[in-house]
């Protein structure tokens, strides 16, 4: 687009997120000191290429999903934190009584209160959890309890009722199988190798070796989902925002955040540490939000860091607030202390 027509789309964006009220002609000839048949012709070509559409409830415009992704990728600057923001934050990361888990933790818990959207930290610890050992405690009337181990001492158990016509002692012996031959792996990996490893060499000794090897994958896949660490602050936060006042609209997003499984799907699986942002469609979460986020990893631990917003959601804040945090980690990577 042209300079004057980016001049246009950033001010209909910024003023929109600022007030959340349609922006009208009136109002952006003051701000651009063009005529008013210049800025309508102009606001009728942006609305033509779609990047802003009429309010049902307003003669103004206010920005599309696409004028927000256009506005993000070429008209936005990360806006530069305050004095007391970085206080705040140097402030929690140099607390020597916080691990890094619990210093991103709370920092997440500060931007949540800042800026009124939901945080989340999803993280896990890709240093720790090697599998030591896994057992079988029979119970009785067909019951066994699985108790999977860790170097670190962490101990996960889960119960399973087993058909009358398996032999407990062939679930045993799978369990030596897997303590000699797994022992060591990180229990994230576990699964794959039980899958490629050890199903073909119980398949050859156990008859019904499709129900003994899924007492074991259900197990470790188990530990997985329980020691991955789930953080969400601000849940309601985000119903403070004008957008949300449809009871249905609150609703759904309330029961997607109590969804672990669906919260989970933010997790950043590229090995990129770039802050991304989804806006709508772009994200699996809900399509009416904004998920911005990046991934950490540094000392053996590794996450991603997301705040959940509105789509009129205060781009250029969020992501100065992000790309602070992710420096300071950075710092952490290449040497520094968060304590120092």
């Amino acid at each position: 687009m042209e300079e004057r027509q980016n001049k246009l789309l950033k001010e209909i964006v910024e003023s929109y997120i600022k007030t959340a009220r349609p922006v009208s002609s009136n109002a952006l000839c003051e701000k651009l000191k063009c005529s008013s048949a210049t800025v309508r012709n102009e606001m009728a070509l942006l609305e033509g290429l779609g990047y802003i559409e009429k309010n049902h409830i307003s003669s103004g415009r206010i920005p599309s999903e696409k004028g927000y992704k256009y506005y993000v990728d070429n008209l936005m600057k990360p806006k530069e934190l305050s004095g007391e923001d970085i206080l705040n934050l140097q402030t929690i990361f140099s607390n020597k009584e916080l691990e890094l888990s619990d210093a991103i933790n709370k920092c997440m818990d500060m931007i949540s209160d800042l800026t009124n959207y939901t945080s989340i930290v999803l993280g896990k610890s890709s240093k720790e959890n090697f599998l030591q050992q896994v057992s079988i405690i029979p119970l009785g009337n067909n019951k066994v309890i699985a108790l999977v181990c860790t170097d670190k001492g962490m101990v996960e158990s889960k119960q399973f009722n087993i058909d009358q016509t398996i032999d407990i002692a062939e679930v045993v012996k799978v369990s030596e199988i897997i303590n000699k031959m797994l022992f060591g792996t990180p229990i994230d990996e576990v699964n794959e190798r039980l899958e490629f490893e050890i199903k073909p060499i119980i398949s050859k000794q156990i008859e019904q070796y499709e129900t003994v090897y899924n007492i074991f994958y259900n197990a470790f896949d188990d530990f997985v989902k329980n020691t991955s660490n789930v953080h969400i602050s601000g849940k309601s936060k985000i119903f403070n925002q004008p957008e949300y006042q449809n009871a249905n609209d609150i609703k759904q997003l309330v029961n997607k955040f109590e969804d672990e499984t669906l919260i989970k799907k933010i997790d950043d699986s590229s090995e990129s540490k770039d802050i991304k942002i989804y806006i709508g469609d772009e994200n699996e979460f809900d399509d009416n939000v904004t998920i911005i986020k990046s991934k950490y990893k540094v000392n053996g631990e590794e996450g991603t860091i997301a705040i959940v917003g509105p789509k009129r959601m205060e781009y250029d804040r969020v992501v100065g607030l992000l790309d602070y945090i992710n420096k300071y980690i950075e710092d952490i990577e290449s040497g520094g202390s968060k304590n120092e």
